[in-house]
């Protein structure tokens, strides 16, 4: 029988989590200043390889903790802000104009801008001459921005080249927002 002193112990590996909350402090840590872009990324380094606890603390020893409560506080107020957002977009979907989706069978991608030879003429400053367009491809809808300069945004996230879009998503060109219905 053999006790255990006669066998290598190594201690428990790291976890995700462990490794997580050290890498967030480095990034609050240059967020709020106190450590420069090159000694955040040696630290990151480390703590990517560190094998255990006390290395991890080492590397944000130097770093201000936040207590428990502001924690808390913070998050709470992340999550109503969050919401605050999630609310008035909604509140505003509701009252946008609807931008009737052509019939299936066109064939030709409607063009939206200022130019009147566009399928979709919007006169708004913000609207470039030739800003976007839609098109049938596959059973789908695909909006494409065409260089915008003010941009064209599906439910609140900029195009950049092409994103599907559906019946009930809200558009935006420049600063007109619409809410495409079929019917």
């Amino acid at each position: 029988m053999t006790s255990s002193f006669e066998f290598h112990t190594y201690p428990a590996r790291l976890s995700d989590a462990e490794r997580d909350r050290a890498l967030k402090a480095l990034r609050e840590g240059v967020a709020l200043g106190r450590l420069s872009h090159d000694t955040f990324v040696r630290r990151m380094e480390l703590a990517l390889s560190a094998r255990r606890a006390d290395e991890l603390a080492a590397l944000t020893a130097d770093l201000p903790t936040e207590s428990r409560l502001s924690r808390l506080v913070f998050g709470t107020v992340e999550a109503v802000s969050g919401f605050t957002v999630r609310l008035r977009r909604a509140w505003r979907a509701e009252r946008l104009p609807k931008l009737l989706l052509p019939q299936a069978g066109g064939g030709h991608p409607l063009r939206i801008g200022r130019d009147p030879v566009n399928g979709l003429r919007l006169s708004h400053e913000t609207v470039s001459r030739v800003h976007a367009e839609l098109s049938r491809q596959g059973g789908l809808w695909v909006l494409r921005d065409l260089g915008s300069t003010n941009g064209t945004t599906v439910n609140g996230r900029r195009v950049i080249g092409a994103a599907v879009v559906r019946a009930g998503d809200q558009v935006g060109f420049g600063r007109m927002a619409f809410r495409l219905a079929s019917e």
